[in-house]
């Protein structure tokens, strides 16, 4: 059986994960949170660029996603070092207290 999403309802979707991931990037101040939304946002560019190459019978929107995906694990492997070291240092997670590091 093969059946077709609409790529207009897969970009809606994707719309909508970005919007969900850059409002918790805004409204949040916690570094995890943050985090996790600009990985929400990753993942909603990763799904378009999938349903962009499944439309036009690319394998493009594939490798841009695998692409995606290897940025997205050295931004965590980063990101979590970092948080790691700013905890240990703070003893919080409070992205306003980064204007305080020194190095």
């Amino acid at each position: 059986m093969n059946t077709h999403v609409p790529l207009e309802h897969v970009m809606l979707l994707a719309a909508a994960l970005f919007a969900i991931g850059l409002a918790g990037l805004l409204a949040r101040r916690n570094l995890i949170f943050m985090l996790v939304s600009v990985e929400v946002m990753l993942n909603a560019a990763g799904l378009v660029f999938i349903a962009a190459g499944a439309y036009w019978g690319q394998v493009d929107g594939q490798s841009m996603f695998i692409f995606i995906l290897t940025m997205a694990a050295a931004e965590v492997a980063v990101g979590l070092a970092i948080i790691l070291q700013f905890h240990w240092r703070h003893h919080h997670l409070d992205a306003d207290a980064a204007a305080t590091m020194k190095g």
